[in-house]
């Protein structure tokens, strides 16, 4: 099935008794790697072909390997040291005979470039350098000694964590997503396994590991392999059109867990895990969800959507009030459907662009909370307003549009509503707005909001909005029919609550842009 999946017991999430899957038995079943178990003979001892990574080759002078930390199929993980400085690290070594196929050496070289982007965050492991000689890959990473996730889960009493614990582990998991989002990258196997305790503290930082299924997605693409583990994978993976979301998906299972014990999805078999998060809701009634607060259940749920057009982004969810620091959102990364949906915006007809701002005056102060994080982000001096400096540093976190020149000042002009040139938060929250969200999360608010923002155009109240009344709404002068043309579905010159509603689920954001017709070309724009 090209996925790294695992089957147990109903044991507590991720039991010991549980068969832990390596990374490279995913990679191996997708068509990458090393000839699985079972393979012919022939295959395996065919002759070895020389393989150059181009990496530095002078490991062994530089470091002393140790004990053993683990194994997996095509390598092993040791402690060592290093030679010069007496500093302690993890590395990575991989058998190069095993690499009988280019995709198994192309896994290598990608993981490495991974690691090498992801460099510095403070909840990744640290990448140092990649090393070769004839017969080895060793990569030098940041050696974590506090011990798996999933362990810390299993040690716990009844296996979960208290609310406060798990927001400060689900904080750091959800900032590593972020991180990745921006720079292109899904995980695409966040489990309680994959993260590792710097140290033994109770306090130590959580660091994220094991990229090698991650991949870069580009613009407009989607994933239609199925990877990661069983209990954690994402609605959007199994029906093979999957993106940024699928990790967000897993980190809301991963949150299950902490809270409760239990997986939100279980069968016997993988089939049925794969059923049950297909059909299947995860279920808040059993203990301990009782005594667990509002603001947690919200949360989850709010991850596990199955919709991934509907489901927070990372950056949100760490917006979310039961994840904020001690009341705050400290260090909120910009988010990607943020800086996608601004750009969007600049395509949308002169009427849809009316009809996002009305709609955006219909949200109160909690439910802007986290756009507010995202305006504060963006606004690097904290003037209350975005320049087109500011505006430009932000879309240029976006790495792979990297939009600058040109397309960051049509999208200021296209935001700036009262042409200052300037973008302030009610211009921001127009241009931003998660329509999908909006729409499915709460179908009857979602009504009433649009009604609302319906009568700010409908001014005598006659259920219809006419060509004068949007005239005098917007201040235009000059014909207005063609502001009315793409709303104007039933063609009568004017348009209905239906007809308003209509247009701004056509004017929704989605963190990638729509699968139909050819992606957007970023050098394009």
């Amino acid at each position: 099935m090209g996925a790294c999946f695992s089957s147990a017991s109903d044991a507590p999430a991720g039991a010991a008794a549980e068969r832990r899957p390596s990374k490279e038995d995913g990679k191996r079943r997708r068509g990458g790697g090393a000839s699985p178990e079972g393979a012919s003979k022939s295959a395996v001892a065919a002759a070895p072909v020389r393989v150059e990574f181009g990496y530095e080759r002078d490991f062994e002078a530089r470091y002393e390997v140790g004990r053993l930390l683990g194994h997996g199929q095509f390598g092993y993980t040791f402690a060592a040291t290093e030679r010069q400085s007496g500093d302690h690290v993890a590395v990575k070594r991989i058998d190069k005979s095993k690499m009988t196929r280019p995709v198994a050496v192309e896994d290598v070289k990608r993981e490495v470039k991974i690691l090498k982007a992801l460099k510095g965050h403070e909840n990744i492991v640290h990448f140092y350098n990649a090393f070769e000689d004839d017969s080895y890959v060793y990569i030098v990473m940041e050696l974590c000694e506090g011990g798996e996730l999933l362990d810390r889960i299993l040690a716990k009493k009844n296996s979960r964590y208290s609310e406060k614990d798990a927001a400060v582990v689900v904080r750091q998991m959800l900032k590593v997503a972020a991180e990745c989002h921006l720079r292109g990258l899904v995980h695409r196997d966040m489990k309680p396994e994959n993260f590792l305790f710097k140290s033994n503290k109770e306090d130590s930082p959580l660091k994220a590991t094991d990229f090698g299924l991650s991949d870069f997605i580009k613009p407009g693409k989607k994933f239609h392999d199925i990877v990661g583990s069983a209990y954690y994978v994402a609605p959007e993976v199994l029906k093979r059109r999957s993106g940024p979301e699928s990790d967000v998906w897993s980190i809301g299972v991963i949150t299950y867990i902490l809270l409760c014990g239990r997986r939100p999805f279980w069968d016997k078999t993988e089939d049925g895990i794969f059923k049950e998060v297909l059909r299947n809701k995860p279920d808040f009634r059993k203990r301990p969800w009782s005594s667990i607060s509002l603001g947690a259940k919200d949360f989850v749920k709010r991850l596990l959507v199955k919709n991934p057009r509907a489901r927070l982004t990372a950056a949100q969810a760490l917006s979310h009030p039961w994840v904020r620091e001690g009341g705050e959102a400290s260090e909120i990364p910009v988010d990607i459907s943020v800086l996608s949906n601004m750009r969007q915006f600049v395509k949308y007809s002169r009427f849809k662009q009316f009809a996002l701002r009305a709609l955006a005056s219909t949200l109160n102060e909690e439910e802007l909370a986290d756009l507010k994080d995202q305006f504060d982000a963006i606004d690097i001096d904290k003037s209350g307003s975005i320049s087109i400096e500011e505006m430009r540093h932000a879309l240029a976190k976006d790495l792979p549009w990297r939009l600058k020149g040109p397309r960051v000042l049509e999208i200021i002009q296209a935001i700036d509503s009262n042409t200052d040139g300037l973008v302030d938060f009610k211009e921001f929250v127009a241009a931003t707005l998660h329509i999908h969200q909006m729409a499915e999360l709460d179908s009857e608010r979602w009504g009433v909001r649009c009604q609302a923002a319906f009568r700010k155009f409908d001014l005598d109240g006659d259920g219809y909005i006419t060509p004068e009344e949007l005239r005098m709404h917007t201040g235009l002068k000059g014909s207005i029919e063609p502001l009315l043309e793409e709303a104007d579905i039933d063609k009568d010159g004017r348009i209905s609550l239906s007809e308003f509603r209509k247009l701004l689920r056509t004017a929704s954001m989605s963190n990638v842009p729509s699968p139909r017709g050819p992606p957007p070309n970023p050098q394009a724009l």
